[in-house]
């Protein structure tokens, strides 16, 4: 169901609501409530149910798609890869998004030892398109919107159950820090505009921060803090020179400020994948309010009794509800919650995941305005859950 839909189908609900309201009140102060609470959405990620449908396809994605030579994993999401490139409740008031500088301006104080390319060559192709809805048996679909992609031997049933609880934390009123971003393969970098071809002498990294994905997460930042949320932002780089042993340093930033900022509830590890195959690099993306925004995905990891992560199942709970409100606000902008035996230093908060915005098909554009979209969803669900 598009917004526009959803917002005619609240303003139907909405007069027939200003009629029964004497009727309402009369009834009981009760009624009342839970009328307020569902032309509000206060119920939306728990007991609701969003219609959902596959994300608009564009026409040519049949001769696209054509051309991707492996096609099956890609479509039934066998192929989804995670390793980086070479090593308040919602209103109808439309807001406007935080101003921010096109990134390919922007001009870093110190590049550092790998700068961002000026010159551009060709080599392979880059093939624009939009993933839909996935089918396979280790997919299943959330009740409120979104999927779940499940690479463990736990039962698509046990995980449907479980994704319907609420996170495993509250959110305080405070001035306090409440969220973490960092970036374990900081240097990881993007396509810097839409074009048809990828220079293959280019391995998607770059120590410069306007072009990287910390770009991505001060994108995330803004619209955080536009909504009072506190957000503490690690710029460290973790990756570079060396790209073995990223988590292990990662992890040595963030063990500190967690110690120092007891209140962060939320901590995530922003990357951006690496769709790609043969001479191909993938470029996924929706078109949201007449912009390009590259597709994303939550990554959930599970321990399988080896990784030290008892509690990763409250993770869990809170990528599903983020994957809902991710979708609610915004139809096909994830891939399915991949829900997989992986670590990625999600042991050190029950509000721990990481997050691949785009991949390295994507330009500078698409992967900024991503991260504004998903602040702004971020925000509007931990204000929602403030007590």
């Amino acid at each position: 169901m598009t917004r526009h839909k959803r917002r005619k189908i609240k303003g139907t609900v909405r007069c027939i609501a200003s009629l029964l309201v004497p009727v309402t009140v009369a009834a009981s102060v009760r009624g009342y409530t839970v009328l307020k609470n569902a032309l509000t959405g206060e119920y939306s990620y728990t007991v609701e149910s969003t219609g959902k449908a596959s994300a608009h396809r564009r026409e040519d994605e049949a001769e696209i798609i054509s051309r991707i030579q492996r096609e099956n994993e890609l479509l039934s999401g066998a192929d989804i890869l995670s390793e980086g490139y070479g090593y308040i409740d919602e209103s109808d008031e439309e807001r406007e998004y935080q101003r921010l500088p096109n990134p390919l301006d922007m001009r870093a104080d110190a590049p550092g030892e790998k700068p961002y390319p000026s010159e551009w060559g060709n080599g392979g192709e880059i093939v624009r398109m939009t993933y839909g809805k996935y089918s396979g048996n280790s997919f299943f679909d959330l009740e409120n919107g979104g999927q779940v992609n499940n690479k463990t031997d736990i039962p698509n049933e046990e995980l449907q159950k479980e994704s319907g609880y609420y996170p495993n934390f509250t959110v305080e009123k405070t001035d306090e820090p409440l969220v973490l971003l960092y970036h374990t393969h900081t240097t990881e970098s993007f396509e810097p505009f839409v074009r048809d071809s990828f220079d293959p002498s280019f391995n998607y990294r770059t120590t410069d921060d306007t072009k990287n994905v910390v770009m991505v997460g001060n994108a995330i930042q803004a619209e955080l803090e536009a909504q009072g949320i506190g957000v503490i932002h690690a710029l460290d780089i973790h990756d570079y020179p060396s790209y073995n042993g990223s988590y292990s340093r990662s992890r040595e930033t963030i063990l500190p400020i967690l110690e120092k900022y007891p209140s962060i509830k939320v901590v995530l590890d922003i990357h951006r994948d690496a769709i790609a195959s043969e001479n191909c690099a993938y470029q996924p993306f929706i078109e949201e309010d007449g912009r390009e925004a590259a597709q994303i995905m939550i990554i959930s990891g599970c321990d399988d009794g080896t990784l030290g992560m008892p509690t990763y199942m409250q993770n869990f709970h809170f990528a599903c509800t983020l994957q809902s409100k991710l979708e609610t606000d915004h139809e096909g902008f994830t891939r399915p919650v991949l829900f997989d035996y992986r670590h990625y230093n999600q042991d050190l908060t029950n509000g721990s995941l990481l997050i691949e915005v785009g991949s390295h098909g994507n330009t500078l554009e698409q992967v900024q305005y991503a991260g504004q979209l998903f602040g702004r969803s971020l925000g509007e669900l931990l204000n929602s859950m403030k007590r």
